[in-house]
């Protein structure tokens, strides 16, 4: 008989008030009630793996905060982890490395396009995404998502119009995709790619939520698919969402084309930005060296989350439909069957149930009916939620 030893505490209710914390302490200042219980921005109310923590604890009993870099082990790590998970081993060369996501696909932005040039995105979709095209001077596309029998698919032949009519320069993809979900078979994405490649659009792949997928479901790497797609795309990833450390800003972004990466590398060189977060370097190589097991146990405490909220809606709040997701911690709910107005549904959340969501709207002016929640959180602080979502909508 096989025994499950578990070495983290996923129920512990740590208290992350007046810690600086963007979700916990900036809801005044964001323009909402300070007493909301909040379930909004994307990282989680556990503590990081214990193999991380004595890593950072090594960094800060040496007591030098000098400028850093990664080492040969940096790269090892990194590399071991997607060729271990995914099958994938990128190159040395190939790394840029950078404090988020964000930041590197504003950044690939810049180098790789012109003020002007059309960037196509995917709507309802992580709303930075919209914000870094428009404030770059660039032309939004939106190759809106079809929902159909409650889940999402891309819509090829729009996004063969809008590349060919809106001359099309760059592809910004979300895999997995947040907030619908979706871990796009590979299947799917060779279709994506074949396009672009088709028109000569660069595909900028967002692939931070890789380590969260449910119920069998297998992340591909896109440029992984095909040495064509591996020189046409870009993949951006990082271990903040899979470890929550995000405040430790550290980005591995990976650029096969080696005119690309100079361009981007001068780009970011332009910015300013040089040395790595000491902290973050050391928490990355020990998240993909040691943290494995504590993620083993986050995912499975997170598949009982969802199936808690599942069996919950199905129960107390059958109008309101979880779009299930295959990927990432964040669930997508279809708010449309209450027959309310967006306005109303937004109001009793934060009114009524006193919840800090994010709602659809943000993602896509399509998807007002829609409200995403960060379910990476203590099953008591989940069940909390749930239940005043209850009262104010029954």
């Amino acid at each position: 008989m096989e025994i499950t030893v578990n070495y983290h505490d996923f129920d512990e209710i740590i208290d992350r008030r007046n810690t600086n914390s963007l979700k916990y302490d900036f809801a005044v200042e964001r323009n909402m009630p300070e007493d909301l219980l909040p379930l909004w921005v994307a990282d989680m109310d556990f503590r990081t793996s214990d193999g991380i923590l004595e890593e950072l604890h090594k960094v800060v009993e040496h007591g030098i905060f000098g400028y850093s870099q990664g080492k040969e082990e940096y790269y090892q790590a990194v590399r071991g982890w997607f060729s271990r998970h995914f099958s994938w081993t990128p190159k040395k060369e190939w790394f840029v490395k950078t404090p988020g996501v964000v930041f590197a696909l504003a950044s690939i932005v810049r180098a790789l396009t012109k003020e002007g040039d059309g960037v196509l995105i995917q709507q309802p979709v992580y709303y930075p995404f919209a914000s870094i095209v428009t404030k770059n001077k660039r032309r939004l596309v939106n190759n809106e998502l079809i929902f159909e029998n409650g889940t999402y698919k891309m819509d090829l032949k729009d996004m063969e119009d809008k590349i060919q009519r809106e001359h099309v320069k760059m592809f910004i993809l979300c895999s997995p995709h947040n907030p619908v979900g979706r871990v796009w078979t590979k299947e799917e994405l060779r279709k994506v790619g074949e396009l672009c490649c088709q028109y000569g659009v660069k595909i900028i792949s967002d692939e931070i939520h890789c380590d969260f997928t449910y119920n069998g479901q297998v992340h591909t790497v896109f440029a992984s698919i095909s040495e064509e797609f591996q020189e046409n795309s870009i993949v951006c990833t990082a271990p903040s969402k899979t470890f929550n450390l995000a405040g430790l800003q550290i980005s591995n972004i990976f650029i096969p084309n080696e005119e690309w990466r100079k361009k981007v590398a001068y780009t970011i060189w332009k910015t300013g930005y040089d040395e790595l977060n000491i902290m973050g370097l050391a928490a990355c190589k020990a998240a993909y060296e040691k943290g494995e097991p504590w993620l083993l146990e986050l995912k499975q405490y997170l598949k009982g989350n969802l199936d808690y909220v599942r069996s919950f809606l199905e129960d107390n709040l059958p109008k309101l439909k979880l779009v299930e997701p295959e990927g990432t911690y964040l669930i997508w709910i279809d708010f449309s069957g209450l027959g309310m107005s967006e306005g109303e549904i937004n109001k009793r959340i934060v009114k009524k149930a006193k919840l800090w969501l994010d709602k659809g709207s943000m993602f896509g002016r399509q998807s007002g009916m829609f409200q995403r929640i960060n379910i990476a959180c203590p099953r008591k602080v989940l069940e909390e939620a749930m239940t005043r979502l209850k009262v104010s909508f029954t």
